[in-house]
């Protein structure tokens, strides 16, 4: 799990959202309040003609891009690769985000905050 992923205010715009998905890595946007995820985005919940200023929180969804941080890795990674998803949130009981389980493109592995850092290294 990386457990400082990537996010963004509850309140960003469409396009804050498209803007962060510039980036062809970013795959799954989180949206907070705080530490409380309230709502996930992918390119698709983007898809088609909506106001620029308009809320991404108003497009977001958590079902099905949500995982407990107690279920065993490799029951993740077979609910991942079974759904096609290659990021779920990790969130408690309460609904903390506490960071972000990304499959590996070949899907035999998860991503590592080292992994993150040394592609962000790259990229500068």
């Amino acid at each position: 799990m990386v457990a400082d992923p990537k996010t963004l205010p509850s309140h960003a715009s469409v396009t804050a959202a498209r803007d962060a998905f510039a980036d062809e890595h970013v795959h799954l946007l989180l949206l907070v309040e705080g530490r409380e995820l309230v709502g996930t985005l992918t390119r698709d919940d983007l898809a088609g003609e909506h106001p620029p200023q308009m809320s991404a929180l108003d497009l977001a969804t958590l079902e099905g891009r949500v995982i407990a941080p107690d279920v065993p890795l490799d029951e993740a990674g077979a609910r991942m690769r079974d759904t096609g998803r290659r990021r779920l949130a990790v969130v408690d009981g309460e609904g903390r985000l506490l960071g972000l389980l990304c499959l590996k493109r070949h899907g035999r592995g998860f991503c590592t905050a080292e992994d993150l850092a040394s592609r962000r290294s790259s990229q500068a």
